[in-house]
């Protein structure tokens, strides 16, 4: 493994030559954007490391090492993996109640399995996510980013929060106050007016560079960075979780595992189907399933928490003009250099510089126009929208996702079961003939059997499929207690135009069919004779 990502290292530092090389102004974009996405990495997993009840360098560790080689070897240039709050919640109760070396074990576990879900081609599913999910995923996603940033604006608290460097305790008041309000402010200004004087420089990092300038040189009086917690460390270690390699360790972790793969998946794959629209890239979903596997498995072994990819740092980095592997490596290498030699000036930037970055992420995370066509879109899709967003808000991510794919699934499966329906007519010969239109599956089913009258109907029915589609074992459950119907008043029914995928549901079902090569799809007709009970070649 050492060696693949020596050489996906090699290959996303190694600039390619002839007419296809960049140009040194986008080298100097990506770098400048992975410098960006650095400065905002830190607060985050710092933060991150306190809900977890870990020490601040777990985080920062895992940021590097799940950043790096999720920027390698991921499924999508341009997204910043690292630490995130929606895992970080999962493993408080697991460190409180088991300890720091069974996280450790945990995020190893939780990689294998993000790994096979690679392997096995599970991304794929994320395409049955809706669009009203995606963006009730990208609204919520901003609120709890937007929530987020109001702690920084508390007074450092006492007791054991005080004792970990975590900001808790009272609201700032007064001149407190206003002045991190005036620099949120001007930071949000900067990074909203560079961009119509330079593209030379990042606008998210002139507005850090600038307000950290003021604040630095005119000793302004305002939490900073180094008021979390102190980010100075050395290179991570590699250690091997100390836990007994016992069947109760794996009964511990198993769960923890198991939802944190899910939903560090969940997170990343929608962020990758986010980036790829803003990028205009598609696939890479498997990719990304096994890059986030084999960096959560790495980080388990050098003492990190575990992280997965993460929205906000992923706007900043495409809005500053990443677009390749090599702002995310550097934004991972920045990180590190700021942990071994560059902490004490780090802590010196004013967290209200780095609020004012995130609360622009919020702005140009958030689907405004979502707002715009509640109105015009079906209810159920205005529904889901709102749900989703509220869910997320309220619970976390996995949940909201799941919640909204089953309510978009019930409901499109509720519009399914109501179109079913059935044209009627009496042939020549006195046959009656049964158009059945829309598909036959489990929701449908109650009404596909209220089309049909077995005691008025003639002699000879005719059930044709042209414009329908049996679906499922419901379905054929249906038209064999039809069927059975119709054999008790001892009439013949004959089912026609049954496609080829149907016969062979039906061949799963059971029933004896006589087929030929040569049947065209929707073109063949099958008739069921009940006095035999069985399906023969028909019309």
């Amino acid at each position: 493994m050492s060696k693949a990502l020596l050489a996906a290292f090699s290959d996303a530092i190694t600039l390619p030559n002839g007419p296809d090389a960049p140009s040194l102004s986008r080298i100097k974009t990506e770098l400048l954007s992975g410098l960006t996405v650095a400065l905002a990495l830190v607060p985050e997993a710092v933060a991150f490391a306190f809900v977890a009840g870990v020490h601040p360098l777990v985080g920062l560790y895992a940021a590097f090492i799940v950043g790096l080689i999720t920027a390698l070897i991921g499924g999508r240039p341009g997204m910043i993996s690292g630490a995130t709050g929606a895992l970080a919640v999962v493993m408080v109760a697991l460190v409180a109640q088991h300890g720091v070396e069974y996280l450790f074990a945990t995020v190893v576990l939780m990689g294998v399995m993000q790994i096979g879900a690679g392997i096995f081609r599970l991304g794929k599913f994320i395409r049955l996510v809706p669009h009203p999910v995606m963006l009730g995923f990208v609204n919520g996603l901003a609120i709890v980013i937007f929530l987020a940033q109001l702690s920084q604006f508390q007074v450092p608290g006492t007791g054991e929060a005080g004792a970990h460097g975590m900001v808790g305790g009272e609201w700032l008041s007064g001149w407190p106050l206003v002045m991190m309000l005036a620099l949120v402010a001007l930071t949000m200004a900067i990074i909203w007016a560079t961009p119509k004087l330079t593209q030379a420089i990042p606008a998210p990092l002139a507005g850090i560079g600038i307000v950290a300038a003021i604040v630095i040189g005119f000793g302004i009086d305002v939490p900073r960075v180094g008021d979390l917690a102190s980010i100075q460390g050395g290179l991570p270690s590699f250690h091997i979780p100390m836990v007994p390699l016992t069947w109760e360790t794996l009964e511990i972790i198993f769960p923890y595992a198991l939802i944190l793969a899910a939903i560090g998946l969940i997170e990343s794959l929608l962020t990758l189907n986010l980036v790829g629209e803003i990028t205009g890239k598609r696939g890479g979903a498997s990719q990304e399933c096994v890059a986030q596997g084999v960096a959560n498995t790495v980080t388990g072994f050098f003492g990190g928490m575990g992280g997965c990819a993460m929205i906000g740092q992923s706007m900043i980095n495409v809005k500053s003009g990443g677009r390749t592997r090599l702002a995310g490596v550097a934004a991972a290498l920045f990180l590190l250099a700021f942990i071994m030699v560059a902490s004490p000036a780090i802590e010196q930037i004013p967290l209200a510089a780095l609020v004012g970055v995130m609360f622009m992420v919020v702005i140009g995370t958030f689907a405004w126009q979502s707002l715009m066509i509640l109105r015009r879109v079906p209810l159920t899709d205005a529904f889901v929208i709102i749900l989703v967003t509220a869910v997320t808000v309220y619970s976390d991510l996995a949940t909201a996702v799941v919640v909204g794919v089953i309510v978009s699934a019930l409901a499109y499966a509720w519009n399914n079961a109501t179109r079913i329906h059935a044209k009627t007519y009496t042939t020549p010969e006195g046959a009656k003939v049964y158009q059945v239109q829309g598909p036959l599956f489990f929701g449908s089913v109650e009404g596909f059997t209220e089309l049909f009258h077995p005691e008025n109907d003639p002699q000879l029915i005719v059930v044709d499929f042209a414009d329908s589609r049996v679906v499922d074992q419901s379905a054929l459950t249906a038209i064999e207690a039809m069927a059975a119907k119709y054999q008790a008043l001892g009439k013949s029914l004959q089912l026609r135009h049954l496609s080829r995928d149907c016969h062979r549901l039906l061949s799963r079902a059971g029933q004896l069919i006589v087929d030929s090569d040569d049947d065209p799809d929707y073109q063949i007709a099958v008739d069921y004779n009940v006095r035999t009970g069985q399906l023969g070649a028909g019309h």
